[in-house]
């Protein structure tokens, strides 16, 4: 099968989106393929063609959402080896702009009713990014799991609240608001 073909790629796109749609009102556990085929319009035969089951649609779009979601954060360190907070250029951010392409999925990671395992996958990754982006000469005196996960936090709680607030405000706001947050932050420690 030609994961290239247009066929493929159509019904691939209708099922992550008929996923999308079900997870709405849904756990992934009670979804069946049956359901899954009357949103997406699409056979069962055809299903099983790409996926074994449920799971593996979910984890393909989990998947290629934590790819699309690491190429964002990276996007800065593109510019530069190096990060400082008074030099953050908001353009250069790019997390926000991931969000708000993928804003269908992140509605239900923040929505009060869904699987806590979803907000924890991007959690984890989140954290594991920001590990992965902190030399350890910057930590000095500070624990790196404890440091990471306050970082990821703040990230994850400015989302929670852009999702509250509806996605009402542009990624490029959002940019502006973590980059000032991050110099004001930065201001602090400097006269620590």
């Amino acid at each position: 099968m030609n994961e290239n073909d247009v066929r493929v790629i159509k019904t691939k796109k209708a099922l992550h989106q008929a996923l999308l749609a079900l997870l709405k009102t849904r756990t992934l556990e009670s979804i069946s393929v049956s359901s899954l085929c009357r949103e997406a319009d699409v056979n069962r035969g055809t299903f099983y063609l790409h996926y074994k089951d449920i799971r593996a649609l979910f984890d393909e779009h989990l998947h290629d959402l934590l790819s699309d979601l690491e190429q964002s954060y990276y996007e800065p360190y593109r510019h530069t080896s190096r990060i400082t907070s008074s030099h953050l250029d908001p353009s250069t951010i790019r997390i926000f702009h991931h969000v708000k392409k993928y804003q269908e999925f992140y509605e239900i990671v923040f929505d009060n009713n869904s699987s806590l395992s979803y907000y924890y996958s991007l959690f984890e990754k989140i954290k594991s990014l920001i590990q992965g982006s902190t030399p350890p000469f910057e930590l000095d005196k500070l624990d790196a799991s404890l440091h990471a996960a306050y970082q990821t936090n703040a990230i994850m709680g400015l989302l929670i609240q852009w999702s509250k607030d509806g996605f009402a405000r542009s990624p490029e706001y959002m940019n502006e608001q973590l980059a000032s947050i991050l110099r004001s932050l930065g201001k602090e420690s400097a006269s620590d």
